[in-house]
């Protein structure tokens, strides 16, 4: 019985840090360019307004999901949650909405950087 408590206090330990860092704002990845949990990196749309509705519907938002926060994320300093068009709720980077590019297919990868001199990564 004595050698699973410090078994069961170690793996209690990790679900929690895991759990916490579900749910606080996007990573940052080298070069001051943050990104989604899975290391996608995240984008703003120069055509948002900061308060309105995201300007990237349809075939756009095929190409170019949003970055969705689930109920439980919290706001995080220059990280906010806007309402998304379909009752979800999305993230926010300085007031702009953040995206994922479809055509990145690997962490890391910044295809859609200046893309169309509308789209950007979001870094620090």
């Amino acid at each position: 019985m004595r050698k699973r408590t410090p078994m069961l206090a170690a793996a209690l330990t990790l679900v929690v840090a895991f759990s916490l860092n579900a749910h606080a704002a996007p990573p940052m990845a080298g070069g001051g360019m943050y990104t989604d949990a899975k290391g996608m990196t995240l984008y703003t749309f120069d055509k948002d307004s900061a308060s309105g509705a995201s300007a990237c519907s349809g075939g756009c938002a095929q190409a170019w999901p949003a970055v969705m926060a689930d109920t439980s994320d919290k706001p995080q300093g220059d990280w906010t949650i806007v309402p998304a068009g379909d009752g979800g709720n999305q993230w926010a980077y300085k007031g702009k909405r953040v995206y994922t590019f479809a055509k990145d297919k690997k962490p890391g990868d910044a295809n859609g950087d200046n893309f169309k001199d509308m789209w950007h990564t979001v870094k620090q």
